[in-house]
């Protein structure tokens, strides 16, 4: 099974969104809030490029934000990639 992480801050309603689709279809995932992380913010943005969350990414893979995660759903791609 991949290896599904949120990262997230708060208080995010997109990210309690994201992580209630993800739990809808039964994807098992890892949370990372950096709410209290600035470093980590930082890093995470250096790493994927993007300033919002949340941001999924499944074994190293960037998937993007809410919005994204929703389209690769609808298209079949996210159950593949967390298969």
């Amino acid at each position: 099974m991949a290896e599904v992480i949120v990262y997230t801050t708060e208080p995010c309603s997109y990210c309690s969104r994201v992580k209630m689709l993800l739990s809808k279809r039964g994807i098992a995932y890892k949370e990372i809030n950096l709410a209290r992380d600035a470093d980590g913010r930082s890093a995470l943005a250096e790493k994927t490029g993007m300033l919002s969350f949340p941001q999924v990414v499944i074994d190293g893979e960037l998937i993007g934000g809410f919005d994204q995660t929703v389209a690769a759903d609808r298209a079949g791609r996210l159950a593949a990639l967390a298969a």
